[in-house]
Formats: structure tokens, sequence, C-alpha cells
């Protein structure tokens, strides 16, 4: 796949027509906290009908899953959307507000998509299914204050057995989603009083549901960017879930691999969110280039900003060869290994963050003012480089790669 069809095309219009007239006007208000994105995002999934189409292909999937529960095999309980078509709401939503797109995506990739891809039927009906709807909000709280990168080793949540229920106790933090989330999926590590040390137990997911005894959500945080995506901490204090709220209501299969399927999945989705930044730092420093004019010519004759301008060109190709080539692979039921996944996320960040930063220089003055945009692109592009795994985590993982290829 090298480029949008014609169909996709006119969808990327269409998205773009509703982040003009929606979003656009929004973004102030949603940079300054005096609106949530929530509302925002029900009014985008009600403009596209997104509810009735992902309640229609959950019914199919439910009934797939049925025949296959029959069968005695595992076969279709899945409810994939076209990953070209997520890609071009990336996009375009990040060319406007990367923070609102966060949101969004925690709530219906991270939250939804992790009961989707590990719980049972009934879970996903009654969690996953309002959260694919936008009907509620959904939270994934994997990071603990001690547990970032090293988010397995040092994960210090547990969950006790206690009859019929579970007990969880622990915190986590920098949340997307936290403060104001209906349904949270809480990772925890069993805690059955053996012997056994804390980095050696199996981890599960839990579903912890907003207003259960003991759950605690914090005031959003204060941050440097993505503002328009309120984030926060998740506090257990003696929190007791029935064990129906286990992800996938047995602990024979730990939620490890299936949390690292997430994080695969939140690396390379960076390369649509990375690809609307620059693509918007493109058209703003360009016009600029043209329209400023210093010595009695327009600043884009000058060859110290045509290298600028030609740089942030050649980021956005490689981020658009990236894009295609990873949309290419879900085509065709394939995915990049883990190496490339770090690869991907590494440079897209860092491509992003220097464009979003030399956007800022070329328009000076003007490009350190809230009104022309690039400066919030360049804080909300610096959390590429953090979330979801450091570009240090990733130049570890690309580098173990080589060395054992070697």
């Amino acid at each position: 796949m090298f480029a949008f069809s014609d169909e996709q095309q006119m969808v990327r219009q269409m998205v773009r027509r509703w982040v003009e007239a929606k979003l656009v006007p929004a973004n102030a208000d949603l940079e300054r906290h005096k609106v949530l994105p929530y509302d925002l995002m029900r009014d985008f999934a009600k403009s596209f009908g997104l509810a009735e189409m992902v309640r229609a292909k959950f019914e199919r999937m439910a009934e797939r899953s049925a025949k296959a529960e029959e069968r005695g095999d595992d076969g279709g309980g899945h409810m994939a959307g076209d990953p070209a078509l997520q890609a071009i709401m990336s996009i375009e939503m990040c060319r406007v507000s990367p923070g609102f797109f966060l949101s969004f995506g925690a709530s219906l990739g991270l939250a939804g998509g992790a009961i989707m891809a590990k719980g049972t039927l009934e879970q996903k009906k009654r969690w996953a299914l309002p959260i694919l709807t936008t009907e509620k909000i959904g939270a994934w709280g994997m990071t603990e204050p001690g547990a970032g990168s090293d988010a397995f080793g040092s994960m210090r949540t547990v969950a006790r057995p206690d009859g019929d229920f579970y007990v969880l106790n622990g915190q986590k933090t920098f949340i997307t989603n936290a403060p104001h989330a209906d349904t949270c999926v809480v990772y925890a590590k069993i805690d059955r009083g053996q012997d056994v040390p804390m980095a050696a137990r199996p981890v599960h997911a839990f579903i912890v549901e907003k207003g259960t005894p003991g759950f605690t959500q914090s005031r959003p945080m204060e941050k440097m960017g993505m503002l328009a995506s309120p984030t926060g901490e998740l506090f257990l204090e003696d929190v007791r879930v029935h064990k129906s709220h286990l992800l996938g209501e047995t602990e024979q299969e730990a939620a490890r691999d299936k949390a690292r399927d997430v994080f695969h999945g939140e690396r390379t989705s960076m390369a649509p969110m990375a690809f609307g930044i620059i693509d918007k730092c493109i058209e703003v420093a360009t016009k600029h280039s043209q329209e400023r004019v210093t010595w009695g010519k327009p600043i884009g004759e000058y060859q110290l900003v045509q290298e600028k301008l030609a740089r942030m060109f050649v980021h956005r190709q490689n981020v658009e060869n990236l894009l295609f080539k990873q949309l290419w692979l879900q085509k065709n039921r394939k995915n990049m290994n883990a190496a490339e996944a770090s690869a991907t996320k590494l440079y897209c960040a860092r491509a992003a963050t220097e464009c979003a930063l030399e956007a800022v220089q070329i328009l000076g003055g003007n490009g350190y003012m809230r009104e022309y945009h690039v400066e919030q692109l360049a804080r909300d592009a610096k959390l590429l480089q953090i979330g979801g795994g450091t570009d240090e985590i990733q130049i570890g993982h690309i580098a173990r790669f080589l060395l054992k290829a070697c």
C-alpha cells in the first residue's frame, strides 16, 4: 500500500471537515481545560454513525464467537476495524489537537481494545461495547510511580484472591482519562501470600468501575502538553471486585503477553499521530515563509529556512512510508516485529518533535505565541518520545534485537 484509495481520501476529507467545524473552534477551550474532550468524541461518533456500525459489527462478532464456542475452538471472536480509516482519523485530529486524539485512542484503543482482546463475550458486551460506542469512557492502567519503563518487573499493585472476589491495592499514575473514566482496566500481580518474589508473580488485568468502594480517581494533573487529554492517578485501597471482573475470567493465561500486544499497538500508532503533527507544521511554516518579508524578500528565499523546510519534508516522507508499510502489513494480517515497532516509534516521535520545534523557529516570536498553534504542537509532540516507552527504551529494544540476530 503506497497511498490512500479514492474512497479513503473521501473519508479523509469528511473527517477534515468535521475537525475544522468542531475541533478547531473547541481547541482553545480544550487546551485551557474549560471543556472536556468527551462530548466532542461523542459528537464525532454520532456524526459518522460509529455507534451503529460498532453495534452491528459486535453482533456479527458475537454470533461467530458463539458458533466457535460450540465447535470448541477460538475462531472469529474479534472485531477489528479498517486500520487505514483509523489512521486517517488520527492524522486529521492530530493536525489540530493530538491531546484530543490521545483521549479518544486511550479509551477506544487501549481500554476498549484490551477488553476486546482478552475478555469473555459477556465482558466485551458489558464493558467494551459501551466504550467503543463512546457511551462510556475507558482508561488503561499500567504505569506506576516506581514502574514506568520497567512496567512488569517493578509493578507493586497486587490482587489478593478472597473467595469469589479479588482485593486490589496499589496506585497507577500518568493514566490518560483517569480523572473521568467510567471503566478502568487495571493491571496487578496476584498475591497468594506465597514466598514468591514480586518480579516473578503473574500479572493479570482487572476491570474496575468508577464509584467502586476504595477506588479513587485523582484530579487532572498539570502537564507540559497534551492539555486536551486529562491525565491522572488511580488509587486502589482494598478494592473488592468479583472474579467476573478478572479479564478473561481465568488466571491460566497471564496478561503480560496481551499487555505487550497493547504496547506494540501503542508504539506503531505513533506513525499517524506524528504524520498529522508534521503535516500541520509544514503547512504553517511554509505559509509563514512565503508571507514573512525581511530585508526585502520572503524568508523562504533564505537557504537556512529552506534547509529547515526540506528536512521537515524528508521527515514527513519517511513517516508516511512507515505508516503505509504498517497499513500494508495489517491489511495482510501481518505485524511489525518488536524491533520494527520500536524503530517506528523512535523515528516518528523524534521527527515530530524536531519538525514542531523547527516550525516554532521559522515563525520566530510568532511561533512562541499560542495563537500560531505550532507552540502547542511542539509541547504535544514531546510526549511521543516519552509515553509508550521512552526513546531510550526503544533504542535498547532495537540494539538487543540486532545483537541477538548477529
